[in-house]
């Protein structure tokens, strides 16, 4: 990793799969419906100047950016802690923190699926544009998680363009189908319940086709379930009667967006009693979890949750270390790039300030000369001026080639720039306002993200 400070005022504070258990992720996840309300709560604490929010069942990640990073910080932690219903000190064990350089290192492994449970899973990039766009909506973006952002939907692709490791892609879901086909021994003549309609169900369904299981498919939008089953060749079932779908039932793959659980031991206990023996596996992918942990204890019920199948999908992590350590590789560079971009944005706005400044002088002290010399025609005034251009060019040289060295110098840099501007008394604008399309690299055609980085608006883009 290169450890390097950036001058990069982003930072970011979250939990993970790899920091907490889902007792505690589930605490702090954000259903889509709040999501709006959650960034534009968080980008409304005084020191946060923008604010972007991940929030999967393997994370929950917030991304800001802030002129004063500890004390953002300590605002974060007091909001994430009442959040989650407890203490700043019970929290604390489970939270990573990362400022400047080390932030853009690690949104980068995310977006590359290089932090996910399932090494090379394809749905977290489409999460991590999905916060952004959120973040952009509610005008909470700007140009530092522009660009940040930016820079990770390059490097997702060049990671997938470049290695293998999204070849035959699996998921969270198809670990879970992994894990039901070995406890049952296939699928031949089971039947698999499917509660709830959403994308992480939408996946367990297809990877469920063509194993010979029947499939039945419940959610509390009926029209959504008539979806999904019709995708997959399986069969609705009436919510108001999930008791009686739990009953029919040899495997169930729980994924809704319900903060409580739907799935609880007294629902569970009644159900058993019409099974006659026969076992239940339920699979529950849901943060907030929809099974109840005390399903458990129920006889002939089985339980898996999204930690038990961290464990088996350590198996697929295995098998794709090779590309992964070459995914690796792609990332520091990108890592690299993005703050040889971010540090340039410093220098080009100081060196054109500059030069501005230094020729207007000149050509106002040729013009001034030139007014007290009698008979000057425009010949003399054109000679005149061409000498004190030539002249300013000459004296610019040494300090631009200066400049260039040093104001992208990741230590000394920030406070070369300061010293020129304060010497020369020249107004720039804040480095971190200059246009994302400078490191967002160019898109690919038809994939949004370049536009996404440059849809800057509202308050954010504006503090």
């Amino acid at each position: 990793m290169i450890d390097v400070p950036g001058g990069i005022d982003l930072l970011l504070i979250g939990v993970s799969h790899r920091t907490a258990p889902v007792a505690v992720r589930e605490r702090l996840a954000v259903v889509p419906e709040q999501m709006d309300a959650a960034v534009r709560a968080l980008a409304g604490l005084p020191t946060i100047r923008e604010a972007a929010l991940l929030s999967t069942c393997n994370r929950v990640e917030v991304y800001a950016a802030s002129p004063d990073p500890a004390a953002a910080l300590a605002e974060l932690r007091r909001d994430l802690a009442a959040r989650a219903g407890t203490s700043e000190a019970e929290l604390a064990p489970h939270l990573y923190v990362r400022v400047d350089v080390e932030a853009v290192h690690h949104l980068f492994r995310v977006a590359a699926s290089l932090d996910s449970v399932v090494v090379g899973e394809p749905q977290i990039l489409g999460q991590v544009k999905t916060a952004f766009d959120t973040a952009v909506a509610c005008s909470t973006s700007g140009p530092v998680l522009g660009a940040s952002f930016a820079g990770a939907f390059r490097i997702a692709r060049r990671v997938r363009r470049e290695t293998e490791i999204a070849r035959n892609p699996v998921s969270i879901s198809s670990v879970a189908i992994d894990y039901a086909r070995k406890i049952f021994d296939g699928f031949d003549n089971r039947t698999v319940l499917i509660v709830g309609a959403g994308k992480m169900a939408d996946l367990a369904a297809r990877a469920l086709r063509g194993h010979g299981a029947q499939i039945l498919v419940t959610n509390r939008t009926a029209a959504r379930a008539g979806e999904l089953a019709a995708r997959i060749g399986g069969v609705v079932h009436p919510f108001e009667d999930l008791e009686g779908a739990l009953a029919r039932a040899d495997i169930v793959i729980a994924s809704t967006g319900a903060r409580q659980p739907i799935l609880t031991q007294a629902l569970v206990q009644r159900v058993h009693r019409r099974r006659r023996g026969r076992l239940l596996f339920l699979v529950d992918i849901a943060v907030p979890r929809d099974v109840e942990p005390g399903c458990a204890d129920v006889p002939d019920v089985f339980v898996a949750d999204i930690d038990d199948l961290q464990k088996l999908a350590e198996q697929h992590k295995q098998g794709r270390r090779g590309e992964a350590e070459r995914a690796e590789v792609i990332v520091e560079q990108e890592v690299s790039r993005f703050l040889d971009s971010y540090r340039g944005r410093r220098v080009g706005p100081l060196i054109v300030a500059l030069r501005t400044r230094v020729l207007e002088l000149a050509r106002g002290e040729a013009e001034r000369a030139l007014a007290g010399m009698a008979g000057a025609g425009e010949r003399e005034r054109l000679a005149m001026l061409g000498l004190a251009e030539m002249i300013a060019k000459k004296l610019l040289h040494g300090p631009q080639v200066a400049i260039k060295k040093g104001g992208a110098d990741p230590v000394d840099g920030a406070a070369l720039i300061s010293v020129v501007q304060r010497l020369f008394e020249l107004e720039i604008a804040d480095p971190a306002e200059a246009p994302v399309a400078d490191i967002a690299g160019e898109p690919e055609a038809g994939s949004g993200d370049g536009a996404a980085g440059a849809r800057l608006s509202g308050k954010a883009a504006g503090r």
